[in-house]
């Protein structure tokens, strides 16, 4: 069983049920970016999602979310069709997705008050959060007052604070230098252990995906379909400065690698 996976729970958080979505432009020619797309997710699993630039590892986030809809094809969202925004998903953006005129703690705040905490209930989780977060120290402060990483960790709070069974991840620590970005990707781990969701995290950094997820996706080039599916069977918990070092990471890398590079060459 995956990592926080339930047990008798046996419907998958998500599902792609061989989808292809095509989208006609203003001009009237038909773009393809997903074609015979399947794809399912456990409860509790952590998978990953690369391929080439541009070819449509986001447009799979925004389908889940209902943003999106297939032109052929289903997809499910804990057994039933997407109809439209779930409130049981979260979602982190590659860009700060926090209120510029909102304090730390009123940001983090935002989502309990929204779905209806009274503010009392809703201030002291949040306080709860940003501790967990490591920002104790920072909850008065505004986003223009933090750094990079440190924003990342108010999105992180501000996701977690409403407990998500799916998260979704869109190269969420792409702008962040590697020290930070090392920092955060242990941060999500050990939030991810305590909350024990799904996540479907989008990135272009093979090492990252493998290191975090329990099964890597690679996406062909565009129109994007499944090439291959890989498990990481490395023991959690995991540590990123570490777990890159062992050896069946990297042989998992190159044999990746070598599946994905045949695709950025055709993209």
């Amino acid at each position: 069983m995956k990592h926080g996976a339930p047990a008798g729970r046996s419907t998958p958080a998500i599902e792609f049920d061989d989808v292809s979505l095509r989208f006609i432009s203003a001009d009237g020619n038909a773009t393809v970016a997903l074609r015979n797309f399947s794809m399912s997710v456990a409860r509790g699993e952590f998978v990953a999602i690369v391929g080439p630039t541009g070819c449509g590892k986001s447009t799979t986030l925004n389908m889940i979310t209902g943003l999106l809809k297939p032109t052929v094809g289903s997809v499910r969202v804990m057994g039933q069709p997407v109809t439209g925004i779930d409130p049981r998903i979260g979602f982190v953006f590659q860009a700060d997705a926090v209120f510029p005129w909102r304090s730390v703690e009123d940001n983090v705040a935002a989502g309990p008050l929204f779905r209806g905490k009274a503010k009392p209930e809703a201030m002291a989780l949040a306080q709860e959060w940003i501790h967990r977060v490591g920002l104790s120290r920072f909850g008065k402060h505004y986003p223009h007052q933090l750094s990079g990483g440190m924003r990342k960790r108010v999105a992180l709070a501000q996701t977690f604070i409403n407990n998500p069974e799916i998260l979704l991840m869109d190269e969420p620590f792409s702008a962040l230098d590697m020290q930070t970005r090392t920092l955060m990707q242990d941060e999500l781990l050990q939030l991810w252990s305590g909350n024990g969701g799904s996540v479907v995290f989008v990135t272009h950094d093979l090492e990252e995906a493998i290191a975090l997820a329990d099964r890597v996706f690679v996406l062909s080039a565009r129109p994007a379909t499944l090439k291959r599916v890989y498990d990481v069977d490395l023991p959690r918990p995991r540590v990123m400065s570490e777990v890159r070092y062992d050896p069946q990471f990297i042989d998992l890398s190159k044999q990746i690698w070598d599946e994905l590079r045949q695709e950025v060459v055709l993209a």
